[in-house]
Formats: structure tokens, sequence, C-alpha cells
């Protein structure tokens, strides 16, 4: 018994790390400067208030509680097992409330049904799922999860940058129809004309027009 509860506790820490939501939420404190430290309380809450502790059983009552749980009907005798939507709604108010998070996917489902089977498993004595999530969280390990970007931003992002490019080119334009009025102003004054001279001698002088 002993065994397979260390094992199953090992399984949903497991669980929990490969949950994308959770790690996006610790790799930005979302949970605050102790978010990893709450990710392995997390881990520990799901299982001591969630799933009966079988650590201390005898042989004869670990039977009596694998039988019992994969029974259809309910037994006084023995602790319940949680179902799924139990579980998933368990994960969903630990994110809000120490991560405030609001998971609106089917990830937290995802999550509980895999503790699930590595309960049902372990109960059994085969620690073959748990050795499953810990290859893939070696795979993974180190990684960090980034949002996805769907298709349509990915498009828009690369038409935002051609824009910018014509914006740029049509700047320079723009510069240099302000460079023009300026070189037709200096041509005009350096284009002076010959004073009138009258037959007395006078230079005639004219009114510039407004």
């Amino acid at each position: 018994p002993a065994t397979i509860h260390s094992t199953f506790e090992r399984g949903i820490s497991l669980a929990l790390h490969l949950w994308p939501a959770l790690t996006l939420a610790v790799q930005n404190n979302w949970g605050g400067p102790d978010s990893s430290d709450k990710r392995a309380w997390f881990a520990g809450a799901v299982s001591s208030e969630l799933f009966p502790d079988i650590s201390s059983m005898t042989p004869s009552q670990l039977a009596t509680h694998i039988s019992s749980s994969s029974s259809t009907t309910t037994s006084t005798s023995t602790p319940a097992e949680p179902d799924a939507e139990y579980i998933e709604e368990f994960l969903l108010n630990v994110m809000l409330d120490e991560f405030e998070v609001n998971v609106d996917d089917d990830s937290a489902y995802e999550v509980a049904e895999s503790i699930i089977k590595i309960r049902k498993e372990c109960l059994r004595g085969k620690f073959d799922e748990v050795e499953v999530l810990a290859k893939r969280y070696s795979d993974k390990k180190g990684s960090k999860v980034v949002f996805a970007k769907g298709k349509d931003q990915e498009e828009e992002e690369e038409w935002d940058t051609e824009d910018g490019e014509d914006d740029d080119e049509e700047g320079e334009e723009d510069e240099d129809m302000e460079d023009a009025p300026e070189l037709v102003t200096e041509t005009k004054k350096k284009e002076k004309q010959e004073p009138e001279i009258d037959e007395d001698g006078f230079q005639t002088v004219t009114r510039k027009k407004r």
C-alpha cells in the first residue's frame, strides 16, 4: 500500500507538471514568487483532499477498497473514490484561487481523467502510466510553454510588417515632396529681375501683390 500511495502521488505531480495551463502560470509567477512551491502543494492537495489514504491500509483492507471502488454500488465501509468531474472542479478552483487563472478549455478535465487512470492502475499494482508520464516530462523538461498563434494572427502580423515597410517608403516620398517647394523657392530667389529705369533715370518701383 505504501508503494502504491507514493507512486500515485508521483503520478499526480507529473500530471500537473505536464498541464500547460499550470506550467504557464508557474513560469509567469501568476501565483506569486512562490508559484513553483504552490504547484508542489497543489499535487499534495489533490492526493490528500480528494483520495482516501491507502498507505496505512493492510493488504486485506486494500483489497476490500479496490473491490469497493470498482463496484457500481456504493459502499459505506470504505471511503469513496472521486470521479473525473469532481477532480476537474477542484483543479479549476485551485487555479482560480491560487494562480488567478480561469481555465476555460477542457484541459482540466483531461488532467482529471489522467489522474483517474493513474489511480486505477496503481491500485492494481501497475505503474506503467506513471512511467509514461515520467518519460513525457523528461522529454519536455526545460521547455517553456508559449501561446500558440493562430493562422489568421500570423497572416495579420505579416501584413502589418508589409504595411510598415510601405509606410516608410511613403514617408520618404513625402519628405521628397516637402523638399521640392523649398527647392522651387530657392530657385525663384536666385532669379532676380532687372530694375526698370525710366527716361529720367529713376527706378520704377512696383508693389508686391498679396
